[in-house]
């Protein structure tokens, strides 16, 4: 059997990252995570883009739009959904996760769902870096490994 795996190296790797403006507090921290990880595992600063998204439910089609223009490797959604009292939030974190997994297959560009959904603001934190590690720094390095592997599949 022939074993085909990816490096974790990110050198000649161009990146957007889309975050959302609520919840900034959060979100601020995933993309710190998200930006250090890509420089620790040799990617330049000034090959990632950072677009602030109004909201979670407009990450898609940014996600969409970064993806067609052909210029970035992959993208790295990151956002904080936390449930409150209505069904806003499952409808919400729905549209954004099928949005996202759309605009991956349809393109053929990784995009990384990087948007936290909770329950508490207190989980939210502790994925951003607090207890349970950085979510962000973890869809960069999930990301930089799917674009390396898939340079790897032979085309047809």
């Amino acid at each position: 059997m022939n074993r085909i795996e990816a490096h974790l190296l990110a050198t000649d790797l161009k990146f957007a990252i889309i975050s959302t403006r609520w919840n900034h507090l959060i979100v601020d921290r995933l993309v710190e995570g998200a930006e250090l990880a890509f420089v620790q595992h040799g990617g330049r600063s000034e090959n990632l883009d950072h677009y602030l998204s109004p909201g979670a439910y407009e990450v898609p089609l940014i996600a969409r739009k970064l993806a067609e223009s052909g210029r970035y490797d992959a993208i790295i959604c990151l956002g904080a959904v936390i449930k409150g009292d209505t069904d806003h939030y499952d409808f919400v974190a729905g549209g954004a996760a099928n949005g996202i997994l759309n605009t991956s297959l349809h393109t053929g560009v990784p995009v990384a769902f990087g948007v936290l959904t909770t329950d508490t603001v207190e989980q939210a934190l502790n994925r951003a870096g607090i207890k349970a590690g950085n979510k962000g720094a973890e869809a960069t390095l999930a990301m930089i490994e799917t674009v390396n592997l898939l340079r790897q599949i032979p085309s047809s």
